[in-house]
């Protein structure tokens, strides 16, 4: 098992590493730089027009079977352990990072949980392969979900993250036989992925005290607003996606090229703070409690921004580009919740509640949720309020999205059957 979870926290190491490079460039635009346009700035708010086209038409051709998100590839492999070659495979996977490499150094606004959880199951799909004894005390499709969760863990340096997500979204079931594997596994991934340089807590320490019953009222609001945007977004998200489905087939090059022009457009009009996964938005609004750029220091425009940050990931993930939803629902989460509390004084702790209710209903994944936002801000002070703002988000967002969003996009993108040849 910690064999096992080290493989997958090294096969982790690129994806780190890419986001690492995408907050660097990131760093030039001026919602980050506290600086105007500069010439390097505007060649890079202009890189989707490029990319977008290029990684559609190679979605089509040469690397197709990297197309997607990776977790609902994923899900499919655990409900049939059979398909784990084909879709799990080390030419997906491959073509997947590849993929995803280009769209992160594009800024495009995508996170990497699809990616790393794909990696984390094939790893495991290889290896049993190899050695089919490997771990028989796991089904295989818990192998396949365990190690996906590892994935999660080792990309984004939390154990607790990657076992609870195999729980609430891969087995739905909580037994002792399925969790002391997860957590060596994922624990072990986490461990190797750190040495890459991954931080403790991605965006610093929430500063304050707030009290219980003080962060419980402030959870009430946030946690309802951030549940209707996630909701909204999931809603936006698998419409999206349904529309795309075979128009990027027909048109790559024309979808890829509208697509491009609106999300340059959106890092023109927003400084480059609807660039990316958001983790680097965050840290600034966490420590510098604004965000450089035109739309920056107005409360109007931090609200457009958050309009932004919720349509540039539906327009980039319902193209199937590889990436994940996790940050960007933390980033327009946290907006939402940073404007929120800056009525009352406290954009502090109001972004801490937004970020986990933007997830939650996003999603509808709450423990999740909650120990993400413990992961990405590290302050378990409030987590009262924070568990409240999770649950009601996640109820919220159940009004408006009948099924979770992972579960949706993978009805969606059921994979074709394979050819008779490799069914023999």
């Amino acid at each position: 098992m910690v064999l096992l979870g080290s493989l997958v926290g090294l096969a982790c190491w690129p994806f780190n590493l890419m986001d690492r490079w995408q907050d660097q460039l990131l760093g030039h635009l001026p919602a980050f730089s506290n600086s105007g346009w500069s010439g390097p700035a505007l060649a890079l708010a202009c890189l989707p027009i490029l990319v977008v086209p290029l990684l559609l038409l190679l979605q089509r051709g040469p690397l197709a079977r990297g197309a997607g998100s990776g977790i609902p590839q994923t899900m499919h492999a655990i409900e049939d352990p059979d398909q784990a070659p084909r879709l799990l495979g080390p030419l997906p996977t491959l073509q997947r990072l590849i993929l995803w490499s280009l769209a992160t150094v594009s800024l495009l606004p995508l996170g990497r949980e699809g990616p790393v959880v794909q990696v984390g199951a094939a790893v495991a799909a290889g290896l049993k392969r190899r050695f089919p004894g490997l771990l028989d005390g796991l089904s295989p499709a818990n192998l396949l979900a365990v190690s996906a969760g590892a994935g999660l863990a080792g990309g984004f340096n939390t154990p607790l993250l990657g076992v609870v997500f195999v729980v609430e979204e891969f087995v739905s079931s909580f037994s002792p036989a399925l969790i002391w594997p997860a957590l060596i596994i994922s624990a072990s991934a986490m461990g190797i992925s750190s040495l890459g340089g991954q931080p403790e807590f991605a965006m610093g320490i929430l500063n304050g005290e707030p009290m219980e019953l003080y962060q419980m009222a402030w959870a009430v609001l946030i946690g309802i607003a951030g549940g209707l945007l996630g909701g909204v977004f999931a809603r936006l998200l698998l419409a999206f996606t349904r529309r795309c489905l075979g128009l990027t087939r027909r048109y790559p090059l024309r979808l890829g090229l509208g697509i491009g022009v609106l999300l340059s457009g959106f890092l023109l009009l927003s400084g480059g703070s609807t660039g990316g996964d958001g983790e680097l938005m965050m840290s600034h609004l966490l420590h510098d409690d604004a965000l450089g750029g035109a739309l920056g220091g107005s409360l109007g425009g931090v609200l457009l921004t958050t309009v932004l940050r919720v349509l540039g990931p539906v327009l980039a993930l319902g193209l199937s580009i590889p990436g994940g939803l996790i940050d960007p629902a933390f980033g327009f989460g946290a907006l939402l919740g940073h404007a929120i509390g800056s009525f009352g004084a406290e954009p502090q702790l109001g972004l801490a509640l937004g970020m986990v209710a933007g997830l939650a209903g996003a999603t509808q994944l709450p423990v999740m949720a909650v120990l993400f936002a413990l992961r990405m801000a590290g302050d378990q002070q409030l987590l009262p309020g924070l568990v409240l703002a999770s649950a009601l988000a996640a109820f919220v967002s159940r009004l408006l999205v009948s099924q979770p969003v992972y579960h949706a996009l993978a009805a969606i993108t059921s994979p074709p059957s394979p050819p008779a040849s490799e069914r023999r």
